[in-house]
């Protein structure tokens, strides 16, 4: 069963696709802010980027085990449930800590422990508002390729806000001011999603008896979906988490992907959580330089993000996708080994935002193309999670190798790590598939779902490419 990733004929609504949007804007924004907030903390009162890189992996690493086994879960639940609940949980841990600092209580096994829940909320959160944008294009009736250029755009925005005023918060209040904002941010992304999404998006998708088969290969024996006794939609949580990873194993295209991005995620992650601050921090440009580079980044991915939105759905996806990274990737890290002035940093890293700007929003429409409905919450909250394995490393190691050999030469050598991945990645033939199957993904949800009792639930994203903050 196949289907287009044109929109079904109908009145047009924007109001799905604002709503949903509106929520991914606050949390992401929120979520950057903190990404220079929480390192910030550490570093100016401990001193130590090695400690700096265990807070990051105490956050990241419960937010990939989560989200690898909490497809199931939001399949049965529904992804709108699934994000303002979690969202919620997000808040209120973010708030935590500004309160628990004023309040001399706040050791530092007590913030590793509250930015563990961070992570551990946003893993599933994250995935439940990604797995409803086919939804609301569906809804929309605007092509898949666009929600996600929409998408991406959107996440390009609140990586070029968040980030500036991330930096002049902690700049000019102090990076608990910045969590504060944070847990506003998860707050209101949370009420958006309870109570402004039209009624019945988001609810679980409902059981399907034989799903269709990967792009690529025929589904193995077995009907995925039913039990062992033949009756569909009564699998156990690990039949089904099964069934996810099963359909993951037999596309060669997205295990290509998910290895890449893992390997680019985990450099992104040394990047931001680690190498970032240090280098603002050690060359005296304080955090103020932290907010500058990622909105010089950010403005030019927002115009990127667009040109993907209007055109993605014309061009080359390989080409595009390979030359964005060439641009997006390796310079920013060979730039701050570098004595350079701040504005040809800029320069630098807004060209790579540019580049950036093209590649989730392939991504997002590769990932929804191929992955039918029924089991898009499972496969894509496993891929997600395995892209993401390296990021919890990523600061970690960055912080050890820094502490050890100095900022310069770890720069260096991850700038020369990312190229070879992203070049040296181009040359195999899985590639071919992105533009071979552009428009022949899972079939889109059948009109009465957007009015019965269960409409369709989806989880994923393409691995936000996203590290914590993927190009």
């Amino acid at each position: 069963m196949t289907g287009s990733t044109r929109p079904a004929p109908g009145r047009r609504s924007f109001r799905p696709v604002a709503g949903l949007l509106a929520a991914i804007a606050v949390s992401l924004t929120g979520t950057r802010i903190s990404a220079i907030s929480i390192p910030w903390f550490v570093l100016v009162t401990s001193g130590s980027a090695a400690q700096t890189g265990v807070v990051a992996f105490f956050e990241m690493a419960p937010y990939v085990l989560v989200k690898a086994f909490a497809g199931p879960l939001v399949d049965r639940a529904g992804p709108r449930v699934v994000s303002w609940t979690t969202d919620l949980v997000s808040a209120g841990a973010a708030a935590a800590v500004p309160l628990l600092h004023t309040l001399g209580q706040l050791s530092y096994p007590v913030l590793l422990g509250l930015v563990c829940l961070i992570g551990a909320a946003r893993g599933p959160g994250d995935s439940a508002k990604q797995i409803m944008v086919p939804e609301v294009a569906d809804r929309g009736r605007i092509p898949l390729e666009r929600a996600t250029g929409m998408e991406g755009i959107i996440e390009r925005l609140a990586s070029t806000v968040g980030p500036a005023a991330g930096g002049a918060l902690v700049a000019a209040a102090g990076p608990l001011t910045g969590l504060t904002v944070n847990a506003a941010c998860f707050a209101l992304g949370s009420l958006i999603i309870a109570v402004f999404l039209p009624r019945g998006t988001g609810r679980p998708v409902p059981p399907s008896p034989s799903p269709p088969p990967s792009p690529s290969t025929a589904t193995s024996p077995g009907a995925v979906g039913a039990d062992r006794a033949g009756q569909p939609g009564q699998a156990g949580y690990w039949r089904r988490f099964g069934e996810g990873f099963a359909f993951l194993r037999r596309d060669p295209l997205l295990l290509t992907v998910i290895t890449v991005i893992g390997l680019t995620n985990f450099l992104d992650a040394a990047f931001m959580s680690v190498l970032l601050p240090v280098w603002a921090h050690d060359s005296g440009h304080g955090p103020a330089a932290i907010g500058q580079v990622n909105a010089a980044q950010g403005v030019l991915a927002i115009g990127g993000s667009f040109l993907a939105a209007t055109f993605a759905h014309r061009l080359p996806r390989r080409l595009v996708f390979f030359v964005a990274f060439l641009f997006a990737g390796a310079p920013r890290f060979l730039v701050l080994a570098t004595d350079l002035p701040l504005w040809a940093v800029l320069g630098v890293f807004a060209i790579g935002g540019f580049g950036a700007g093209f590649v989730n929003p392939i991504l997002g429409a590769i990932s929804f193309e191929r992955v039918p409905r029924p089991l898009l919450g499972r496969v894509k909250a496993l891929g997600d999670s395995l892209a993401w394995t390296g990021i919890p490393l990523g600061g970690l190691a960055a912080g050890a190798a820094v502490t050890s050999l100095g900022l310069a030469p770890v720069l260096v050598v991850c700038g020369a790590a990312y190229f070879l991945t992203t070049n040296l990645a181009a040359l195999r033939p899985e590639w071919k598939e992105m533009d071979r199957t552009r428009g022949k993904g899972a079939a889109p949800v059948p009109l009465q779902h957007e009015t019965s009792a269960a409409p369709p639930d989806r989880d994923a994203a393409p691995p936000e490419r996203t590290s914590p903050h993927p190009p």
